[in-house]
Formats: structure tokens, C-alpha cells, sequence
């Protein structure tokens, strides 16, 4: 008799995000002459790419950068999508997978800490839900930070993603492709998850094990206007 873990890996999708929207991560961190633009943002990889023209032109414009950031942020998110559409019609072997997520953000004066686990199997999720529950939860007002979490969100889960893809051309459903399938069923990768899940909502796909909520519960801090200072010096320091 197979088991379900079994089961699941010799029925692989079709690469994609596994969330609701199938919205990619885009990161840009461009300098020209001395200028730094940085950046993070959702994308539609079925956009056309004039899209992608309008939109860096209307960066250039309301930021006032420079003329010479316009190509390069073009070549930048076209490269991007590039990769991911590199991935489409690939078999994606999820299994009955439950992975952790981590967050340890900075977004203006508000720092954020949590970890939770995310079920994969949920393409009904929605990291811009969770975040706002979150941020709501937490009483978070400034509007930067929801985004911020739902985008590193989907950038761990964008990463994990592409492994499932280059772990189903490794295994071909081998004897080692199953056992890894099984290392990664809910039994042994979430084992007493299952005991309690605190769910957000239909469309969440969080579990908190409830002998960890103590530890993992989120973390939440508000710097002063002296400490962003600093940590904005010392991460000019550390990207130049």
C-alpha cells in the first residue's frame, strides 16, 4: 500500500506561486552616479512588459532620478521575470509539505520579529491578508509594514518553490525523491502542529504549534529616530 506522502509526489503541479495570486517578488537596488534606488514589490508575470516601461518611467519621473536608473531598472524586473517564466510548465512536487517562515523586518521605525508555519498546499492563501491581520493584531499602523510582510512572505515561499522544481528533476519520483516526499510529511516536518492550528482565516494558511507560541510569538519594536538613523548609516556602509 502507498502512502499519501507517495501518493502526492507522483501528482505534481504545474509550477507557480502557492498562494492565491500568482504575484512575484521583485527586488531592485540600482545606483547610478552615486544615486541609490531600492525597492520591493509584488509583480503580475503576465504583464505585458510594456507595463514594465510605464512603470519605470513613472519611478524615474515621481522619485527624480536620474535619466541612467530608467534602462536599468527595466533590464532589472525583465531579467527577474524572466526567471520565473523559466520555470513555467515544470512539474512542482509539493507533497504534504508545512514549511517555517521567518520574519525580521525594518520598515521605517517599527522592527518585526515572527515564525510561523506555511502550508503549501493551500493555493487559496494569501500573504496580504495574513499581513494585514497581523499588523492589525499587533495595532501597526503605519501602511508600510503590511506590504513589507506579505512580500517577504511570498519571497520565502517563492524560494521554496523553485527548490520543489529542481527537486522533482533530480528525483523522478526515485526511491530518494520518496523518501524526501515522506521527510516532509506533516508527521515528521510539523509533527505536533497538528495538535492546534491558530488560523487567521479561511484563506491563511499559518499553523502555530502551541508549545511554541511562548517563543515565537511576534516580536514588536519602535525605534527612535536616532536608531533608524544609525541603522540607515551602518546598511550605506555595508552596501557600498
Amino acid at each position: 500500500m502507498k502512502s499519501p506522502a507517495s501518493a502526492s509526489w507522483k501528482a505534481p503541479l504545474k509550477f507557480r506561486m502557492p498562494t492565491a495570486e500568482n504575484l512575484i517578488p521583485i527586488r531592485l537596488d540600482i545606483e547610478v552616479d552615486g544615486q541609490r534606488y531600492k525597492d520591493a514589490f509584488t509583480w503580475n508575470p503576465y504583464d505585458p512588459d510594456s507595463e514594465v516601461v510605464m512603470f519605470a518611467k513613472r519611478t524615474v519621473k515621481d522619485l527624480k532620478l536620474a535619466p541612467g536608473f530608467l534602462p536599468q531598472i527595466v533590464q532589472s524586473i525583465q531579467s527577474q521575470l524572466a526567471t520565473f517564466r523559466s520555470y513555467e510548465g515544470q512539474d512542482m512536487y509539493v507533497g504534504d509539505k508545512i514549511i517555517p517562515i521567518k520574519l525580521d523586518l525594518q520598515v521605517n521605525h517599527t522592527v518585526i520579529r515572527d515564525q510561523f508555519l506555511w502550508d503549501l498546499n493551500n493555493f487559496d492563501s494569501d500573504p496580504e491578508e495574513f499581513a494585514r491581520t497581523l499588523c492589525k493584531d499587533l495595532g501597526i499602523e503605519d501602511p508600510e509594514v503590511g506590504p513589507a510582510v506579505a512580500f517577504a512572505i511570498r519571497e520565502q515561499l517563492y524560494e521554496i518553490a523553485i527548490q520543489n522544481v529542481t527537486s522533482a528533476r533530480e528525483n523522478r519520483i526515485s526511491k530518494k525523491g520518496r523518501r524526501a516526499a515522506e521527510h516532509f510529511t506533516p508527521s515528521k516536518a510539523s509533527g505536533a502542529a497538528l495538535d492546534l492550528m491558530k488560523l487567521f482565516s479561511f484563506r491563511s494558511s499559518v499553523v502555530r504549534k502551541r508549545k511554541e507560541w511562548d517563543y515565537y510569538k511576534p516580536v514588536l519594536d519602535l525605534l527612535s529616530n536616532e536608531e533608524v538613523d544609525a541603522l540607515e548609516a551602518k546598511e550605506e556602509r555595508s552596501g557600498r
